[in-house]
């Protein structure tokens, strides 16, 4: 079974595939099961690496506190077990804040970040306070209906069900890890990493929304921007092919090799 060690901290991954690499970062209700959909369809064409933070599926749980601070080191952890190259890192919700600072830890490994329903902890004062803003309205909605549209929940109750349950398999939870954003990076230290971003976004995110993704993109000069027609927040699980598909378009889109420094 794959073990990569971060510090002294056992983190469980898995590797599947061949081709450009891509490497999935969960989020707070994740592990690394809940990319099933995305290694079945992404396995042919690439290398899909998925992986449990601390506190989190198979990876050692046992600290008495977490910290998120410490999520980005494990992202690297993973990186250098496998000594990759070139990858593509792509985050969900909170893993986008994961992804993006492992990502400018190390660029010699990291070639692209796609942050999946989050703008990744940057920080800036217009973004932050949109964010907000999308939080307040999210907040008044049950957690289920923040993540999965109504219509799935109705039509495909066996798989909201193990949506709920992948979280039974984590200790570590979301109050653990408020701190994650904590000084975050400038749009000017994304820029001078030469690491290239896309937002990756569902329509019908009630967690973050389009116009504040959309504003990201637009104050980031080089980004890409990625909104998947009718999807929610967790779109990755509930519209996996569309999901798929633009992952994949990323991957490609964003592979020419930096310039050297």
């Amino acid at each position: 079974m794959p073990i990569a060690d971060s510090d002294g901290t056992s983190l469980y991954y898995e590797r599947h595939g061949s081709g450009p690499a891509i490497l999935f970062v969960h989020g707070s209700g994740g592990n690394h099961a809940a990319w099933w959909q995305q290694v079945a369809g992404l396995r042919e064409q690439f290398t899909v690496v998925t992986m449990d933070l601390r506190g989190f599926g198979k990876s050692d749980s046992s600290m008495p506190e977490f910290d998120g601070q410490d999520f980005p080191g494990d992202v690297v952890a993973v990186l250098d077990a496998e000594d990759l190259t070139d990858v593509m890192l792509v985050g969900q919700s909170i893993g986008s804040v994961a992804a993006l600072r492992a990502a400018l830890l190390r660029p010699d490994r990291v070639s692209s970040v796609a942050l999946g329903h989050s703008l990744g902890g940057i920080s800036h004062p217009e973004l932050r306070e949109l964010a907000a803003a999308d939080r307040a309205e999210a907040v008044k909605l049950p957690v289920i209906d923040r993540l999965l549209t109504k219509e799935f929940q109705r039509d495909s109750a066996d798989r909201t069900f193990l949506f709920q349950q992948m979280g039974t398999f984590n200790v570590a939870r979301m109050q653990d890890l408020r701190n994650l954003d904590t000084d975050g990076p400038s749009l000017d230290d994304i820029q001078k990493s030469g690491v290239k971003v896309a937002f990756l976004a569902g329509e019908r995110d009630a967690v973050l929304s389009v116009r504040t993704v959309t504003r990201a993109h637009e104050l980031l000069p080089g980004s890409h921007l990625e909104i998947v027609p009718g999807a929610p927040h967790s779109m990755y699980w509930e519209t996996p092919e569309p999901y798929n598909a633009a992952v994949a378009r990323l991957r490609r889109t964003l592979t020419a090799p930096k310039e050297a420094a």
